[in-house]
């Protein structure tokens, strides 16, 4: 069952929970004169998702199809979108844009500088470059500034069949999912880079109000501080852990 919540004024959370692996996985949909969707959702989702959107604008009028980096969850389902959506274009770093997605989306990318700003009618959406961050030297963020959404991909990652927004820090839910995660292939799921306090302390430099993750519950509340907890977490569980053999 794939459902949609307003998170935010025009802002709209996707979620299709999967039991098998006890996780969510959400796509983010913001209402504008040129709309967005954040996630594309796998191959296998497209219809469902599509019909989700559909519950909310005419799916094919969706003009910016933007995510974090080149992985089956955030952009599997690209090209079915530029399929249904003939004047849309992928939105990613310019770092994707060049090693994937240019080839990959047939050119209809929109490449983004570290800082640019994407206007897309009274949303003003904010490109920041987070090599390795969650994971992939392609990585990046996107910030409404509008409506203060942090579009946080992996961050804040959590496990179960959660509501889709909460005000209850996700810290120790994401923990509990990293430690539960050693020796399977989510093992050093979040690579700590010497880089990854500084680029997780930049997100939170922005004071996000909403930190929307792919997977969970969206936070509302102080993202500052979420942020900042989330990159303390990060080091006391894979910072000073010796690497996998």
């Amino acid at each position: 069952m794939t459902t949609v919540t307003e998170i935010a004024p025009d802002v709209f959370s996707i979620c299709t929970y999967i039991e098998q692996i006890d996780l969510q996985f959400r796509q983010f949909l913001i209402r504008d004169e040129q709309p967005l969707l954040f996630h594309t959702g796998t191959r296998r989702t497209f219809e469902r998702v599509r019909d989700a959107v559909g519950e909310v604008i005419d799916p094919a009028s969706l003009r910016w199809i933007a995510f974090s980096h080149f992985e089956a969850d955030e952009c599997g389902a690209l090209n079915y979108w530029l399929q249904e959506a003939r004047e849309a274009k992928a939105a990613c770093s310019a770092n994707g844009s060049l090693v994937s997605i240019g080839d990959y989306a047939f050119d209809k990318v929109r490449a983004l500088g570290d800082g640019e700003t994407l206007t897309i009618g009274s949303h003003r959406l904010r490109f920041l470059a987070t090599p390795h961050l969650p994971h992939g030297w392609d990585a990046g963020h996107l910030y409404d500034d509008t409506s203060g959404v942090l579009f946080c991909s992996d961050l804040l990652h959590h496990l179960g069949d959660v509501a889709a927004t909460t005000t209850e820090s996700r810290v120790a839910a994401m923990k509990a999912m990293l430690e539960s995660s050693r020796g399977t292939p989510m093992d050093w799921y979040i690579p700590w880079t010497p880089q990854a306090r500084a680029r997780l302390e930049r997100l939170a430099g922005l004071r996000p109000r909403v930190c929307a993750t792919m997977h969970g519950s969206a936070y509302v509340g102080d993202g500052a501080a979420e942020l900042r907890s989330l990159a303390s977490m990060l080091e006391e569980v894979y910072g000073a852990a010796a690497p996998a053999p």
